[in-house]
């Protein structure tokens, strides 16, 4: 049985770790001391208590339950952010991974405006909480991506990677270190987040199948033009959702793409930027995000979490398709786009783009557009259906063939009653299209979107649509076309 100890040195403005130990039961106690300038050793006499100094403060712990450290270290931490002298955690058993609270019926929203960094800063100090949170809990990051990033290859696709956003996109780099530091949580941590699997994929790690994405229908007929979204993840992500909506304004063109303004409301997994869920700008760009796993991903391209951020910047579909293919670099993993734009003038169109990741060869995406035009729908999952691309195979196919094969077996989806039921469906004994199986179901569902393109409103659901009103109904505050 492990368990974890910690004493603090703390006081005029400062704190610091003077002594960390992962502790295994059973041991003797040891002798530990530490003075100012030098870190502790430890010995193995039994039956003595651990006497911790750092210049004139001294902690002592005598309880014999606890055991002799195995491995030591330090750490500095901001001011404030320890206010106890020693933190005792109980074993794993007693301290559950994952928080049993149960769905919240709660979306938290941020009104922010500013530059990037000064945006991402203020989200990061307003959700704190919850980001901490998420990086305590985060399975993927804390098992596959951190471990990868620690071997000698993980490092260079981390760095490889960065610098290619820091060329393309540096204002979206300044936006995550604003959150990184309002949350006070490492940088690296947020950016390993959205190379999602490419560090462990280019390290040769086998990808991890335990999750069956998300689900987006589009309707298109006279008076009932919706995108209706369900927001699947790993349990853990289960009440680790905000909205942002910001007002971005630079005072010189950023990037690429030479953005001075952006103006959007966004649904936001926890430490991760606007863009990678679903949300709309004001542009009137209304877009849902589909992860799909192609089979070789790769470093030194653009993470798919970056090109979603860049469409909020998208005035126009030609501009949203310049962003996905992403000339002279190419995403690095792969992706599909749900998306609508609610200023064009004619016919309402709805469109579907799969992404797949770029080729060491070819600096662009494979890119491939299915358009849904009046008296059409589509459904999409998290499988390429057009682009011939290799994909990981496992859980994330046959989940997505399931829901497929669902969809298919209902009548044509018309109304927004119709899209309400196609969310909400349960009826396959797996693979569901809103996923809610208990606490023990590793993949939930964790919120509902549906876009009325109509009545341009946004509603948002916590639990399934089918039994239960949105937490809330945004208006889509679209800016007038300029002529």
């Amino acid at each position: 049985m492990l368990v974890r100890h910690r004493f603090y040195y703390f006081g005029k403005g400062k704190s610091r770790i003077i002594w960390s130990a992962r502790l295994t039961r059973g041991s003797p106690q040891p002798t530990v001391t530490s003075d100012e300038g030098s870190w502790p050793s430890h010995g193995a006499e039994a039956d003595t208590p651990y006497d911790v100094a750092f210049g004139e403060s001294r902690f002592v712990a005598d309880d014999s339950r606890i055991p002799p450290p195995s491995v030591a270290y330090a750490d500095t931490v901001t001011d404030g952010d320890l206010i106890h002298a020693l933190q005792l955690l109980a074993p794993a058993a007693d301290m559950p991974v994952v928080e049993k609270i149960g769905r919240r019926q709660a979306i938290p929203i941020l009104y922010t405006r500013g530059t990037h960094y000064e945006v991402g800063f203020d989200v990061g100090r307003t959700f704190s909480g919850i980001i901490q949170s998420f990086l305590a809990k985060a399975t993927s990051l804390n098992e596959e991506y951190l471990p990868a990033y620690e071997t000698d290859t993980g490092r260079r696709a981390y760095e490889d990677t960065l610098a290619a956003v820091k060329k393309n996109y540096p204002q979206y780099v300044q936006e995550l270190q604003g959150t990184a530091d309002g949350a006070k949580v490492p940088f690296h941590k947020l950016f390993l987040l959205h190379m999602d699997e490419i560090t462990p994929n280019v390290v040769g790690r086998p990808a991890n199948q335990g999750t069956n994405g998300c689900s987006t229908i589009c309707i298109n007929h006279p008076g009932q033009e919706y995108i209706g979204h369900t927001e699947d993840a790993l349990a853990e992500t289960l009440n680790h959702v905000y909205l942002v909506s910001a007002h971005i304004t630079s005072p010189e063109p950023q990037g690429r793409w030479k953005v001075s303004e952006e103006k959007f409301t966004a649904l936001c997994y926890a430490g991760c930027l606007p863009g990678f869920c679903m949300g709309y700008n004001h542009h009137g760009m209304v877009f849902t995000v589909n992860i799909i796993k192609a089979a070789r991903l790769n470093a030194g391209k653009t993470p798919r979490h970056f090109l979603t951020r860049a469409l909020l910047n998208c005035d126009n579909f030609e501009a949203a398709q310049h962003v996905l293919r992403d000339e002279g670099c190419g995403a690095g993993d792969g992706v599909s786009i749900n998306m609508t734009f609610l200023n064009q003038e004619g016919d309402r169109l709805f469109h579907n783009a799969e992404v797949g990741p770029s080729c060491d060869a070819d600096c662009r995406s494979p890119l491939n557009i299915l358009t849904c035009s009046p008296g059409e729908h589509i459904f999409h999952c998290n499988k390429y259906l057009r682009l011939k691309i290799p994909e990981v195979g496992g859980m994330i196919v046959s989940s997505s063939d399931a829901r497929h094969a669902t969809m298919e077996a209902q009548p044509d989806p018309f109304t927004l009653q119709d899209v309400i039921r196609v969310m909400g469906d349960q009826s396959h004994p797996e693979h569901n299209i809103f996923r809610e199986a208990g606490d023990d179901d590793f993949v939930k569902t964790v919120a509902v979107g549906i876009f009325d393109c109509v009545n341009r409103t946004w509603s948002l659901y916590t639990d399934n649509p089918k039994t239960h009103d949105p937490v809330v109904v945004l208006p889509l505050q679209i800016r007038k076309p300029s002529k």
